[in-house]
């Protein structure tokens, strides 16, 4: 299966739990460590989101409070899987306003999480065997998390994006996997905006957009939207 034939498959009982998002690929991208004017902008909504983070409660943030609810509708414990953008925000606060750098495609949809709150995530997508399914896991599933060396064990019932091979690729909006992470020499990608109740789907259209323009700006590619949760 050729990269331009994989699809992404969303199970009827995904829109029930209020879960949203926007799934697009982009190809010939040229992905690098860093790049100087990306990082002026990178530190301007950096600081605007560290001030808020500074002068508000994130528990009570109606969007990150939307992934508590997204993950209690699955029987997910909050206490051990925060989405992606409320642990970037953590790491916001307790870095001074900075975030881990990684490489700049990364960087990219990273900042994006932070400037929209929502789940955002890229995958290698030469790593990924065939299609994408978006569903409820059996617990039969592979697993694991990016930066382990082993498999972890998986509920069941939990939402995850999982390929044809029944890896997981990226579990809740929470960790994403070793197998298809970005890196310097990735040139294709398949990418998550994902949101939940509080998050109109236009909303999230605007965040990916904003995402695409970027990601084009400073990595080249041609993006294919290729699936909309709404």
């Amino acid at each position: 299966m050729t990269n331009t034939d994989k699809q992404f498959i969303v199970n009827p009982e995904i829109p029930a739990i209020g879960l949203k998002g926007i799934y697009f690929t982009i190809e010939n991208i040229v992905n690098k460590d860093t790049d100087a004017e990306f990082k002026n902008y990178q530190m301007e909504i950096l600081q605007k989101a560290y001030i808020y983070a500074s002068q508000n409660d994130l528990k009570q943030d109606s969007i990150l409070l939307g992934f508590r609810h997204l993950h209690e509708a699955v029987g997910a414990p909050n206490r051990k899987n925060l989405s992606a953008p409320e642990n970037l925000y953590k790491l916001l606060v307790k870095h001074g306003g900075q975030i881990p750098h990684i490489n700049l495609l990364v960087d990219i949809y990273n900042t994006i999480s932070v400037k929209y709150k929502l789940a955002l995530g890229a995958h290698d997508l030469d790593k990924i065997e065939g299609n994408v399914h978006l569903r409820l896991t059996d617990g039969t599933e592979k697993y694991r998390p990016i930066g382990e060396s082993e498999d972890k064990p998986i509920p069941a019932g939990h939402y995850s994006y999982i390929d044809d091979s029944n890896e997981v690729i990226c579990y809740l909006d929470v960790r994403q996997v070793n197998k298809t992470a970005v890196n310097i020499d990735t040139t294709a990608t398949f990418f998550v905006v994902q949101g939940n109740t509080e998050t109109p789907i236009e909303y999230i259209k605007n965040a990916t957009d904003d995402l695409i323009d970027q990601i084009k700006k400073y990595c080249g590619g041609k993006e294919k939207i290729i699936g909309i949760v709404k």
